[in-house]
């Protein structure tokens, strides 16, 4: 590491005192406006099916107004802050402020005492176990990231909860769907609800900030001067990062997060289609994918392991072993697909089901996790029971990765959907003897890291397979960029709600290109069918469009299959998608040098415009648009009985794909337009000048090409109308 103390001044008179970082304000102090505020309380977690209702009584938050520099000469600052409540209790933290390979570098030490009184009241030893910051903001500041969030990209304005769980069904409090999921299971959700949370933000001020810590957060960006971080433990440390443009300025927060592999060809050749029922259906569905001339790149069958029915739909059997009863031959089946370049992908989360051969292993190894009185511990999901690899112990993320190995990828399996990993219950007892209550947003990463090494363990075997397996997972925090290849946006209601339908799916994307993960799909469709909700003909469509323009097109039949209208449903589906995954396959070469960019140079394959469009005001409050690439602006269409779309362009030349017609947006602020949005033509824009141009007009014709006739409003309309 090298360190650079240019970069870092303060500035102090003996009331108050700034600290600034290559230029920037980063931290104000003052006695009447403390940086660093310590205290206790005690927080309840109430968890029912991985949905987290969290409360907590504040014992005491006091400001550590005193502070006493202790170093400043050295090339860093070393300041104590200290606060004296009485009652023989003084909160006291020292921070080290140090600049450390061309990033800000804060760590923290609580030297605080507590009086007899108080002891054992405040957390462990009797030290404080709540604690608030205040980091330097402007007013106009905009502020994005936190890991994927759903209802927002500009998360200004508003304050953020950081706890991996459920995203919840509706996710906000004004929808009737989210009133009926909270009367339900409580299980409605919020705007904040997400499975991928993290303690990291990056400003347009050009800063990132990512705070070590694992507890529950609360990141509060609602204050017009400042930023307010409130955990329930103290971090070990803060990492401030500066750059000139917002382009450096996440490429910077990638390099220190660390960065997805390049996806290799086959998974963007075409469509991943999702297919549930057995061997035989699923050579059924291919033959006539295949024959309405879709390009399938793979089948993923969630079912492979077998099925369980609840009420809330058709579930699956987790007992991570092929099911040869409902997949006869699949073994052989794989490889006759492989021959034909269609891949194979199945399922597996971090639990094992409770009565079967890989639960019953488990507990004879002593693998599972355990509660207080030292019993397995069980967790409901549903109408069936499972236990938690305890993969904080050594020998159980052995175990763990070993079925993997031989049960997936000796199999033939290309990839899997890694499920799971929000569930962690905070009472839980870990091999590790770490708290449950801090380990539970660190276990999506943990969970990540063992499908990682699975898999290089595997290649170290199979060194003509290397890089060719692709897993993909919802849930993630810090770590998962570095062990995930893949996210995908989780269970939408097959719906249009802005909240937790298809609109939903951008912002996630974006706000987890802004936390360092550049590679993101989501299901063709949405997932959650209840209260009446069913996937329609236009919905499916639609997404399909729009998941021709993302990274990866892959298909879910949802959790009521049979409510939901599916990509074979009729011919003229069949067709969509097949002119639609053609239109994604001949963009290979352009998302090939993407995916390689993203991993090389951490820059997102689905990027926000203010990436490359900061002098663009309008740039830093668009979530219903991304840039795929540099060079292509996509707006996908919304809702429902919609033959048009409103859209911003950039300043530039642009050129809408399907008509041709060159559109100038001038500098700075760009212009607004309305286009045509028929179905099979999802808004998308070429930059004028792109080294892409040509691949993407003979894209856009080709895809044109399949229509037998070009769609009018009128057409369009009457096919919406009969799928309602």
């Amino acid at each position: 590491m090298t360190s650079d103390p240019s970069l870092l001044q303060l500035i102090s008179d003996t009331e108050s005192f700034k600290i600034i970082f290559d230029g920037k304000e980063i931290i104000s102090h003052s006695c009447a406006e403390p940086f660093v505020y310590g205290g206790s309380g005690t927080g309840k977690y109430r968890m029912f099916r991985g949905n987290f209702h969290i409360t907590e009584h504040v014992k005491e938050l006091a400001g550590l107004a005193d502070w006493e520099v202790l170093e400043s000469d050295t090339g860093r600052l070393v300041i104590r802050f200290s606060r004296d409540v009485g009652r023989g209790t003084q909160y006291r933290m020292v921070l080290t402020a140090l600049v450390q390979n061309g990033r800000l570098e804060l760590s923290f030490t609580d030297q605080s005492s507590v009086g007899a009184a108080l002891q054992g009241k405040h957390g462990k030893r009797g030290k404080p176990n709540r604690w608030r910051f205040h980091f330097s903001a402007q007013q106009e500041e905009s502020v994005y990231g936190c890991g994927e969030q759903f209802s927002y990209f500009n998360l200004r304005g508003r304050s953020f909860p950081l706890w991996t769980s459920e995203q919840g069904v509706g996710r906000n409090k004004k929808s009737y769907v989210t009133w009926l999921a909270d009367v339900a299971e409580g299980a409605g959700g919020d705007y904040y609800w997400t499975f991928f949370p993290q303690t990291s933000f990056v400003s347009s001020r050009k800063l990132w900030y990512y705070a070590d810590c694992s507890a529950y957060s609360v990141f509060d960006f609602t204050l017009p001067d400042h930023h307010e971080l409130y955990f329930w433990d103290l971090p070990s440390r803060i990492i401030v990062g500066s750059k000139v443009s917002m382009l450096e300025t996440i490429q910077d927060q990638s390099a220190f997060f660390g960065r997805q592999e390049a996806l290799p060809d086959w998974v963007m050749e075409g469509v991943i289609l999702g297919i549930q029922g057995g061997t035989e259906i699923c050579e059924q569905k291919l033959s006539a994918a295949r024959k309405a001339g879709v390009p399938v790149a793979g089948i993923w069958a969630q079912d492979w392991e077998g099925i369980r029915i609840t009420s809330f739909g058709q579930r699956l059997r987790w007992n991570w072993e092929w099911d040869q009863e409902r997949y006869p031959n699949l073994d052989q089946a794989i490889k006759g697909w492989r021959d034909q370049d269609v891949r194979f992908l199945g399922y597996i989360n971090p639990y094992v089901l409770k009565d079967h051969t890989l639960y019953e292993e488990a507990v004879r190894r002593d693998f599972l996790a355990k509660n207080s009185e030292g019993h397995l511990y069980l967790v409901d999901f549903g109408e069936f029971d499972a236990g938690i690899v305890d993969v904080t112990n050594p020998a159980a993320f052995a175990w763990y990765k070993g079925v993997i190995k031989q049960n997936l990828l000796d199999l033939g399996l290309s990839g899997w959907m890694a499920d799971f990993g929000e569930y962690l219950p905070t009472d839980t007892v870990l091999y590790s003897g770490r708290s449950a209550e801090l380990a539970h947003n660190e276990w999506p990463a943990l969970w990540a890291r063992c499908n990682y090494e699975a898999v290089q363990e595997w290649y170290s075997e199979h060194p003509e397979a290397r890089g060719q397996i692709v897993y993909f997972m919802r849930a993630g925090g810090p770590g998962s960029q570095k062990w995930c290849p893949l996210m995908w946006a989780g269970d939408q209601n097959v719906d249009w709600s802005e909240d937790d339908g298809l609109p939903s799916v951008i912002p996630a994307a974006l706000s987890l290109a802004m936390s360092g993960h550049g590679l993101h799909h989501s299901d063709i469709g949405g997932y959650t069918t209840l209260f009446g909700m069913k996937r329609t003909k236009e919905l499916f469509m639609r997404w399909a469009e729009f998941a021709a323009l993302t990274p990866v097109m892959r298909g879910h039949e949802g959790n009521r299959p049979r409510d939901n209208w599916q990509f074979d449903s009729d011919k003229e589906t069949l067709a969509h998608l097949a002119r639609m995954g053609h239109f994604h396959s001949d963009l290979l070469p352009y998302l090939r040098h993407l995916s390689e960019e993203n991993a090389s140079k951490g820059i997102p394959v689905m990027r926000p415009l203010l990436l490359h469009y900061e002098g663009d005001p309008a740039a830093y409050h668009i979530k219903d648009q991304y840039l795929l690439g540099p060079d292509l602006l996509v707006a996908p269409v919304l809702e429902s009985l919609c033959n048009e779309r409103h859209l911003h362009l950039p300043p530039g030349i642009w050129r809408h794909l399907w008509s041709g017609a060159v559109y100038e947006s001038p500098a700075p602020s760009g212009t607004e337009c309305t286009v045509r949005a028929y179905l099979g033509e999802p808004p998308v824009f070429c930059r004028a000048g792109s080294p892409w141009e040509g691949l993407f007009v003979d894209a856009a014709k080709n895809c044109a090409s399949y229509y037998e006739s070009r769609p009018t409003s009128a057409d369009y309309a009457i096919t919406v109308q009969k799928t309602q």
